[in-house]
């Protein structure tokens, strides 16, 4: 299972007020405050953590079919700014975060090997999906493989698993 997550900080900035009132006790734990107000760089701590949340809970929909805005629910371990997990009613979930080019992106797995094995796929693929959950054909094979897609912004990527 895979999941991922990409943030366009540019257009973070300009629709989201982080600093309003009670808006970092609605996403975020206790432990995830402290780690945000001890950063070096407070904004992108904070999409760090959402970026990663993103992630893991796709995978949490893909395995449970449960949907819902419940970001208190999944808690971040931080490693550093590009490894972590984020655990969930007793899952846990390994996460990769990339910050460049203006944006966050982090991948999110449920076993750490599968880090090797995510493909990036192209925009111009055929995305299906079965209850609102995507995935594509393979073209050789016709299996349906799993697919995670995310975009904000300028932003868009899609993985898949390499068998």
């Amino acid at each position: 299972m895979i999941g991922n997550d990409i943030v366009d900080l540019a257009l973070a900035r300009k629709e989201s007020n982080w600093k309003r009132d009670r808006f970092l006790d609605k996403i975020f734990t206790v432990k995830e405050q402290l780690l945000i107000a001890n950063a070096e760089n407070t904004e992108i701590m904070i999409w760090n953590l959402w970026s990663r949340k993103e992630a893991a809970y796709k995978i949490y929909n893909r395995e449970t079919g449960i949907r819902g805005f419940f970001p208190l629910q999944l808690e971040c371990f931080y490693e550093n700014a590009t490894l972590g997990t984020v655990s969930i009613k007793g899952k846990t979930y390994f996460t990769q975060s990339k910050i460049e080019n203006d944006s966050i992106y982090t991948i999110a797995v449920v076993e750490k090997e599968y880090f090797k094995k995510i493909k990036s796929i192209n925009p111009a693929v055929e995305i299906l999906k079965k209850n609102r959950i995507p995935f594509t054909i393979d073209c050789n094979s016709k299996i349906e493989k799993p697919v995670s897609i995310s975009h904000h912004g300028r932003f868009w990527e899609g993985i898949t698993v390499l068998d």
